[in-house]
């Protein structure tokens, strides 16, 4: 009996609710705000003197006049699956330590310490479906006709074709940085959760604006704290980012961001930062917003049903 009670924590109905709530929430953002994260890729991977000088919102309009609306959503099915996927294990993950730790012991440090632990398993279990996904994103746009991802068209199609021909080694490509990077979502986490209970503590549950904004003001300090590293996680998961660098095909983390440094400054460190700004953080605000009420919700319903069994 004795053994079963952190289980029973593990394997709960709560966590099972935050993370279909963080699943739901992440996706029903991202599809709200796609277009901005194509903008902050395209930024990101190609070259810098083809989009000089461009904002963002400039950026998007050129997109729309020179290759239409639809490049705006181009591989976006995939990146939803994705971000499901990911965002349930996070959730999941996250939620399942925090019932298993002392609830009375809340502080920003343990915040820290669950959401680097929950990074981890998630970059370990879903890096390839990122990997497919970036090759995705930039389908069809050199004219090539012999572009490996014309291979494929969808995530099951583009583990097997990537799996077989660079090994499982091409699938696991910038799990270096991305495991660098669990600092991100850790910091975001450690940010919201210590906001959340300080705003809790004065004004009582906080309103969906307000989780909205606590998303948005988690979400810009973490990604500007780790921008340069998620600049060259997707150059890595690109692939061909290397070859156009003229750099080897083993590149690592430092010698990519040597090589960004030595050609475009430490400036280019943070190229497409203000497109993943606007992304990320309009779209994690969203996502904390609809991820509170649905899990408010679901959690009310479950307490009902239990009161009425009684």
């Amino acid at each position: 009996m004795a053994q079963s009670k952190p289980i029973n924590k593990v394997f709960s109905y709560e966590a099972w609710v935050h993370a279909v709530a963080g699943a739901t929430g992440s996706v029903f953002a991202m599809s709200v705000f796609y277009p901005l994260d194509t903008a902050r890729y395209r930024l990101q991977i190609e070259d810098p003197k083809k989009r000089k000088a461009l904002s963002t919102f400039q950026l998007i309009k050129q997109l729309i006049r020179e290759e239409g609306v639809s490049t705006l959503y181009r591989g976006m099915i995939p990146v939803l699956q994705s971000l499901c996927i990911s965002n349930f294990v996070y959730f999941y993950t996250f939620h399942s330590l925090k019932a298993l730790s002392s609830s009375s012991n809340q502080s920003a440090v343990r915040d820290l310490l669950l959401g680097s632990i929950s990074g981890v398993v998630n970059v370990l279990t879903t890096t390839p479906f990122w990997v497919v996904n970036s090759r995705l994103k930039m389908k069809g746009l050199n004219g090539n006709r012999d572009d490996e991802t014309n291979k494929y068209s969808n995530l099951v199609e583009g583990l097997l074709y990537i799996a077989q021909v660079e090994g499982w080694q091409g699938l696991w490509a910038g799990a270096i940085p991305s495991l660098m990077l669990v600092c991100n979502p850790a910091l975001q986490f450690m940010m919201y959760e210590s906001l959340k209970r300080r705003i809790a503590k004065v004004d009582g549950q906080p309103s969906a604006m307000m989780f909205f904004l606590i998303g948005a003001i988690s979400k810009t300090f973490s990604s500007v704290i780790t921008y340069p590293l998620q600049l060259i996680q997707t150059k890595l998961r690109h692939g061909k980012s290397t070859e156009s660098m003229k750099l080897p095909s083993n590149a690592g983390v430092i010698q990519m961001l040597l090589h960004i440094v030595k050609t475009s400054g430490v400036e280019g460190l943070f190229r497409g930062l203000e497109a993943k700004i606007w992304q990320t953080v309009l779209t994690a605000a969203l996502m904390f917003a609809t991820y509170e009420k649905i899990a408010k919700f679901v959690m009310s319903l479950l307490i009902r049903k239990k009161v009425t069994k009684q």
